[in-house]
């Protein structure tokens, strides 16, 4: 009997995490198929996080999206103006404390939906930024998927 409830529970277990990794899945950006990218997802409440990984292990870029962001744009850190998903924005420069040779990138997108996605890199070199900066802009927010731009 105990075991057949703790079979029960493991089945039950197993299938929200399905369940919940498909639900992340969705609400993540479709990433290019030729990027050698994947998602690793989590899940909050109301919010994902979502991580594009390189087949190595390491971070290209990430994103937040959550009702809100504390991200607020400052026009004198500007960088480099893109697309992403077809929309026109700016990615801002970022610094880590106790990591000045990093080139990080901050930019923050409204969704459909009312939420918003916060999207960040952490890059080791120009080249490494150059790249992750061209991966992000391939994204695609999904129809459906609570993560679809807005009109500016």
């Amino acid at each position: 009997m105990v075991k057949t409830i703790r079979a029960s529970i493991g089945f039950a277990l197993l299938a929200m995490g399905s369940y919940a990794h498909a639900q992340a899945t969705t609400t993540c950006p479709t990433l290019p198929a030729d990027s050698g990218l994947t998602w690793e997802t989590k899940t909050a409440g109301g919010s994902q996080f979502c991580r594009a990984m390189r087949a190595d292990g390491s971070e290209a870029f990430g994103l937040y999206i959550a009702a809100q962001t504390p991200f607020k744009p400052n026009r004198g850190d500007r960088a480099e103006e893109v697309k992403i998903d077809g929309r026109d924005t700016y990615w801002y420069r970022s610094e880590l404390a106790g990591q000045p040779d990093v080139q990080a990138r901050e930019t923050a997108i409204p969704l459909s939906d009312g939420r918003v996605a916060y999207l960040w890199i952490q890059a080791r070199s120009k080249d490494d930024l150059a790249g992750a900066i061209t991966q992000a802009s391939a994204i695609r927010f999904q129809a459906g998927g609570g993560a679809q731009l807005t009109s500016k």
